[in-house]
């Protein structure tokens, strides 16, 4: 996938400016897909180029003008062309992985710190993407949402967020739990950070 298709879809609800798809796509689109700011705004002229977004100037008071942009038809065409595309499957490429087998030979103390700072990373995830969900659905249980709510991509993607980081973090604890019941045997267990 390339960022453009990224772009494309959190582009599919509403007009945004840079600024606001920045924003939006660091509460939506980001949780399977990573991007900075001046990624995001680099692409936009290139996509309004190629004809696959339509851009025009919002004239404010008292701040700057503003470039909204919208799909056009040709970017729906491109994403369904996407869409349609057979995918590679994921895989995992992550530093502390390579960390973590090196646990026998490395100060797990460290190490222990370093799953501990993801634990609660992936916790905070996991608490943004209850509250998006909720958010989404409103006053609707989960499974009515999933029957007939308006739009259902934003959700089930938000879903697999939720899935993937609380995975993450049992996995996280469980790894400092071993690391911890194993008593250091590739380092100083009581340097680790609690």
């Amino acid at each position: 996938m390339a960022l453009r298709h990224a772009v494309l879809a959190a582009l599919l609800d509403e007009e945004l400016s840079g600024y606001q798809l920045a924003k939006s796509f660091g509460l939506g689109v980001a949780n399977f897909w990573q991007a900075v700011p001046q990624q995001l705004y680099a692409e936009l002229p290139k996509l309004e180029r190629e004809g696959l977004v339509a851009g025009r100037k919002v004239v404010q008071e008292g701040r700057p003008d503003k470039r909204v942009y919208r799909v056009t038809d040709l970017g729906l065409a491109e994403l369904e062309r996407f869409a349609a595309a057979t995918d590679k499957p994921s895989v995992i490429r992550d530093d502390l992985m390579v960390k973590v087998q090196a646990a026998d030979h490395v100060d797990t103390g460290i190490l222990i710190a370093r799953l501990t700072e993801r634990a609660a990373l992936a916790q905070a995830r996991i608490e943004l993407f209850d509250k998006l969900l909720r958010t989404m659905r409103g006053d609707a249980t989960e499974e009515e949402y999933l029957r007939h709510g308006a739009r259902i991509g934003p959700y089930l993607t938000c879903l697999r967020g939720l899935a993937f980081e609380r995975g993450n973090h049992a996995w996280y604890e469980r790894t400092v739990a071993v690391l911890r019941e194993r008593g250091g045997s590739g380092g100083d267990v009581s340097q680790a950070v609690p």
